[in-house]
């Protein structure tokens, strides 16, 4: 029997298990999701269940409205995030949400994440830090976008990241990009406060990323 958006449950499980092998989230914590726009459907982890164990019938297919089309899982709690990302920003079709340790010492600081890096380009010219809510909440994903305007990443006050891309693969390096960044502001600023890249340079950064790559 063929599963509803069954390629998008495939590689939910598979990025699934990237964030545990790199150390992005702990336990079972975190989400990803995708989104089919030529049907509306989202495909999204399920709750509170072990990445490692996930199977493709594991991961709930829902509509931008958020109610369940295929699977028999609670969907993630950070659905309402998901959703609002979805119906708001027409260049995202993938999210990502980590517990990652250094973005979420800085989300705990309620500090924006500058440029101190190149790398953070895919995430914007610097990562935002949300006003704080509840996890799950309606508040915490309007919060969310707001925080995220002209940007592909932000850091949820005292919770994490989450990083959105066109695909699973763009979103999954932007959110292993910016923690990197993370880690690297945090450990300079632990001994000097470090050079930030400014204005002219990210834009130039944006636009050397266009051709950056294979094609």
């Amino acid at each position: 029997m063929t599963l509803l958006l069954e390629q998008e449950r495939r590689l939910i499980c598979r990025f699934g298990r990237k964030l545990i092998e790199d150390r992005l989230i702990r336990g079972t914590s975190g989400n990803l999701s995708l989104l089919d726009r030529l049907t509306g459907l989202v495909a999204i982890s399920p709750s509170g269940l072990d990445y490692l164990k996930m199977t493709p019938d594991d991961i709930v297919v829902v509509d931008l409205d958020g109610r369940v089309q295929d699977g028999t899982r609670k969907p993630s709690s950070e659905l309402p995030l998901h959703r609002v990302l979805y119906q708001n920003r027409a260049d995202i079709a993938a999210v990502v949400h980590t517990h990652s340790t250094f973005s979420t010492v800085l989300s705990c600081l309620g500090w924006d994440l500058p440029a101190v890096h190149y790398m953070l380009t895919p995430a914007g010219e610097n990562v935002r830090c949300s006003r704080y809510a509840t996890f799950g909440s309606a508040a915490l994903a309007e919060n969310a976008l707001e925080a995220m305007t002209d940007r592909h990443a932000v850091l949820l006050a005292n919770h994490g990241l989450v990083a959105a891309g066109p695909d699973l693969a763009a979103a999954y390096a932007t959110a292993a990009e910016t923690e990197f960044c993370a880690e690297l502001y945090w450990r300079s600023r632990c001994v000097g406060q470090p050079n930030i890249l400014d204005h002219t340079e990210m834009e130039k950064m944006a636009i050397l990323f266009k051709s950056y790559g294979q094609k």
